[in-house]
């Protein structure tokens, strides 16, 4: 099973989020087998790529509950 979720990137009290496309069960930083956009919670910037995202939710990615809600953000 896949999951969209957050990899967390950046630096010591600054982090930076790519939304990635990974398997259920590898690490948090591990290998991902897609980017599908970068969020950065300190400045509320979220940059997504609409149409990947569309695309791996049809091949049934679940994403995660902050990951939806980030989604959810985007299409509106």
């Amino acid at each position: 099973m896949v999951k969209i979720r957050l990899k967390k990137m950046g630096r010591k009290k600054l982090p930076v989020y790519k939304i990635v496309v990974a398997e259920a069960m590898s690490k948090r930083d591990g290998r991902a087998v897609d980017i599908l956009g970068t969020y950065n919670p300190k400045s509320k910037e979220l940059q997504i790529d609409v149409e990947k995202v569309k695309e791996w939710l049809s091949k049934g990615a679940q994403p995660t509950p902050r990951v939806a809600s980030l989604i959810k953000r985007a299409l509106q």
